[in-house]
């Protein structure tokens, strides 16, 4: 985007604007696609030709561009229609809707807008784009003990229940080992933290 400079009337020069690329952001390209990520997709309301340098730059898989709110929306249920999980990441007015529409919104919070926050399922209150990987990571470790516990904590409640039914271990007994899989199941729980 350029401004053009006169000086009494006269052209005196032009003052070329762009945005920046946000630092690390190639970087969190790759890491997320280490941690699973299928593909990335810039949803913005700039031009075409604008979205497509910073595309680049950024190492994402696509954009799309001249996007107002309800496009974007739109682009996320298209989205969701081919991933089983979506997330966007989004600051500002505009992007609220589709925050609200993505599996996971997550709000960059420092710089960001209110509204864009209270339609986000997370916000990062730091201006480090970079943390959505750590998101990403904490949110996968917490499924994989979450899953690890339930089939743990059920497998061994229905072996005690096997054992008991028959007979091969007193009531009482099989209650306090019931109580045992619970805490123990809560214990492994509590790494998740």
């Amino acid at each position: 985007m350029a401004s053009y400079v006169a000086l009494d009337g006269h052209y005196a020069g032009a003052v070329t604007f762009s945005d920046q690329l946000r630092p690390g952001v190639p970087g969190l390209m790759n890491r997320l696609r280490q941690l699973g990520v299928k593909r990335t997709v810039m949803l913005t309301g700039d031009r075409a030709e604008h979205a497509s340098g910073v595309s680049q730059q950024a190492g994402l898989d696509s954009f799309e561009a001249g996007l107002l709110p309800e496009g974007k929306v739109e682009a996320i249920r298209a989205l969701k229609a081919q991933f089983a999980s979506v997330v966007m990441v989004g600051d500002g007015i505009n992007d609220a809707p589709a925050l609200a529409t993505a599996t996971v919104g997550v709000a960059m919070g420092a710089h960001g807008t209110g509204i864009s926050a209270e339609a986000a399922d997370i916000v990062l209150l730091v201006d480090d784009i970079t943390r959505v990987a750590d998101a990403v990571e904490v949110g996968q470790r917490m499924l994989r003990i979450a899953r690890q516990s339930i089939f743990v904590g059920l497998g061994l409640s229905f072996g005690l229940m096997g054992f008991a039914a028959f007979g091969l271990i007193p009531p009482v007994i099989g209650a306090l080992a019931q109580e045992a899989v619970d805490v123990m199941v809560i214990l492994n729980a509590l790494r998740a933290r």
